[in-house]
């Protein structure tokens, strides 16, 4: 009655093996498709083309910062140090 249970045991770590492989590609796969997603997102500061299209010489080359307007001033007089 004493069977030789090697090849059973055996098996199953071949088994056991091909589950770690599986767990391990997916784990790839998905660490691939994470690095791949944001070379395809755009920019968030970045403009759109179809607003960049709309501007002409003089706005793209206009300074955008304004020292008089009310949100800088306040920037300013919120941040000073004594």
């Amino acid at each position: 009655m004493g069977r030789d249970r090697g090849g059973e045991k055996m098996a199953k770590a071949g088994e056991e093996r091909a589950q770690r492989r599986g767990l391990l590609r997916a784990l790839g796969l998905g660490t691939a498709a994470a690095a791949a997603a944001p070379a395809l997102a755009q920019r968030a500061d970045s403009v759109p083309s179809r607003d960049a299209r709309k501007e002409n010489e003089a706005q793209r080359n206009a300074a955008r910062y304004r020292a008089e307007s009310p949100h800088v001033q306040a920037f300013y007089r919120t941040n000073r140090y004594e």
